[in-house]
C-alpha cells in the first residue's frame, strides 16, 4: 500500500525518498493522536474519569513529538545553501534527540508518580465497563501505529521514528496499565496495580530513552563508520584494475545517505600519468551514482626498482615483527625511497590505532633502530597515522 503512497517508496537510499517517508509517518501520527485525544476527553468527560481525561492529555502531547519529527524531516530535505555546504539531514538526528528527551522525561514523571500514588495512594474510583473498552480500544490503535513507525524506521534506517515507534509503544503500555488498574480496582478494590504497573513501564521507558538520546548524540559527534560499509568500499576500489591498495581512508556522514569520503589509492609509478588520472575519475563517478561523494588522492608505488623492493619487504618484516612482540596491529603504507650520495631518505607511514599504547617516538625510535641496522646511510622520514590524525617525524636530508 505505501508503495502506491509514497512515490519511489522501495529506493529509501534516495535523500528525498526519505524526507517523503518520514514527514508522511509524522503526519499520520498527528491526525492519529488528535483522533485518540478527540475521543478519549469526550468519553472522560461523559464518564467523570480522571484517568481516561488524563491519558488523552498524553495523545495531544504525543502529536507535539509528530510535529517535531515532520518538521524535522522537512528540515533535513533543505538542499546545501552557503552556510551549510553539506545540506542539512542532520537535523533528523536532532529531531531524534529532542523526541528521545521527552520520551526520557515522560518516563520519569511516570515513574514518580507512580511512586506518590503508591505513598499516598488515591481513594479507589468505581469503573463502568464502557470506559474499559474505550480504553482497549484506543491500546489497538497505538500498537498499529508503533507497528508502522517500527516498520517505517527500519525501512529508511531511522532513529527519529524509531524513537517515535518506543513513544507509541509507552503510550500502548501506559494506557494498559490504566486499565489493568480499572479492572483489578472494579473486581478486589486492590488500588496499588496501576502503580505498581507505572513503575515497571517508566523504567523502561527511561532506559530506552536514554539509550535512544546516546545513540543520537555518537551520530551528532561523529561516530566511527560500520565495519561493513567500510569493507565494502575497500573490496569495490580494489576491484579496480590498476589499483594496487588503498590506504587514509576517511568517512565523514553528515546524515543518513549523505556521506563524504576521502581514499588514497596506490598505482604504478610508471604507469601512464593520464591512464591513472581517468581511472581516478571514473571510480569517483561510480561511487557517486550511489550517493557516495568519493575524493581520490592518487599516490604512485614503484613496483620494478629492486633496492626499494628489498628494502620495503625488510621493513614489512620489521613491522610485523614489531607488531606482534606487543600484540597491536602496525602497517605499513607510502613507501618510498629518495637516493643520494651520502645518504638515502626512507620515507614511509605507519598506521596504527588509537588504542595502541605505544608512543608514536618509541616506534619511530625503535624502526630508526633497526632500519639504520641494515644500513646506516638510510635516514628514516615516518609518519604515523592514529585514525584521524597524524604526526611526522624526521625530514628529508639533502
Amino acid at each position: 500500500m505505501l508503495n502506491k503512497i509514497i512515490k519511489n517508496y522501495d529506493q529509501p537510499q534516495r535523500p528525498e525518498v526519505r524526507v517523503h517517508i518520514g514527514r508522511f509517518a509524522g503526519i499520520v501520527g498527528i491526525i492519529a493522536n488528535i483522533l485518540l485525544f478527540a475521543v478519549k476527553i469526550i468519553f472522560g468527560i461523559l464518564f467523570k474519569s480522571i484517568s481516561i481525561i488524563a491519558d488523552s492529555l498524553n495523545n495531544l502531547s504525543d502529536t507535539g513529538t509528530n510535529v517535531i519529527t515532520v518538521v524535522g524531516y522537512t528540515m533535513s530535505g533543505k538542499p546545501a545553501d552557503k552556510d551549510h555546504p553539506y545540506g542539512h539531514a542532520r537535523m533528523e538526528y536532532i529531531s531524534s534527540m529532542i523526541i528521545a528527551i521527552f520520551i526520557s522525561f515522560f518516563g520519569l514523571e511516570t515513574l514518580i508518580s507512580s511512586v506518590e500514588n503508591i505513598i499516598t495512594p488515591q481513594q479507589a474510583q468505581e469503573y463502568t465497563l464502557v470506559p474499559i473498552i474505550i480504553m482497549a480500544c484506543t491500546i489497538l490503535v497505538k500498537l498499529i501505529v508503533a507497528i508502522f513507525f517500527t516498520r517505517l524506521g527500519k525501512h529508511i534506517n531511522s532513529d527519529t521514528l524509531k524513537a517515535s515507534a518506543l513513544d507509541s509503544i509507552g503510550d500502548v503500555f501506559a494506557t494498559s496499565a490504566v486499565v489493568a488498574g480499572m479492572l483489578v480496582t472494579k473486581y478486589t478494590g486492590f488500588v496499588y496495580t496501576d502503580s505498581i504497573v507505572g513503575i515497571l513501564i517508566a523504567i523502561y521507558i527511561i532506559i530506552m530513552g536514554i539509550k535512544l538520546v546516546i545513540e543520537t548524540a555518537n551520530k551528532l559527534i561523529g561516530e566511527a563508520p560500520d565495519d561493513k560499509f567500510i569493507n565494502s568500499i575497500v573490496s569495490r576500489i580494489k576491484d579496480y584494475e590498476g589499483v594496487l591498495g588503498i590506504h587514509d581512508l576517511v568517512i565523514h556522514s553528515y546524515g543518513e545517505n549523505r556521506c563524504f569520503v576521502t581514499v588514497h589509492v596506490e598505482i604504478d609509478a610508471d604507469g601512464e600519468i593520464m591512464h591513472s588520472h581517468d581511472l581516478m575519475d571514473n571510480i569517483e563517478a561510480d561511487f557517486l551514482k550511489d550517493g557516495i561523494n568519493l575524493v581520490i588522492h592518487m599516490d604512485p608505488v614503484s613496483i620494478t626498482d629492486e633496492e626499494t623492493n628489498e628494502l620495503r619487504h625488510k621493513v614489512q618484516d620489521i613491522i610485523s615483527a614489531l607488531s606482534g612482540e606487543y600484540s597491536t596491529p602496525i602497517s605499513m603504507h607510502d613507501f618510498r625511497i629518495v637516493k643520494g650520495i651520502t645518504h638515502t631518505n626512507v620515507l614511509f607511514d605507519v598506521s596504527v590505532a588509537n588504542e595502541c599504547k605505544l608512543t608514536d617516538k618509541f616506534i619511530c625510535d625503535e624502526l630508526t633502530r633497526q632500519i639504520q641496522g641494515i644500513n646506516p646511510l638510510y635516514n628514516l622520514v615516518l609518519t604515523i597515522d592514529r585514525d584521524y590524525f597524524s604526526v611526522r617525524f624526521g625530514e628529508e636530508e639533502e
